[in-house]
């Protein structure tokens, strides 16, 4: 874990299959570049939100 990271949650999808997860990462942009390279890039991502701002 890095200096200044924050937990976020994305909304994605893949092969047809929604899913949200967690990742920490300093920024949105970090979280997307994860995602990208865990799933592929063909991953379509819908959203990345702070932790602390969803209800």
């Amino acid at each position: 874990m890095q200096c200044g990271a924050k937990c976020f949650v994305a909304e994605f999808e893949i092969a047809g299959e929604k899913k949200v997860t967690s990742v920490i990462a300093r920024t949105p942009a970090a979280v997307r570049k994860t995602i990208r390279n865990k799933y592929g890039k063909d991953t379509e991502i819908y959203s990345v939100r702070a932790e602390e701002n969803i209800k």
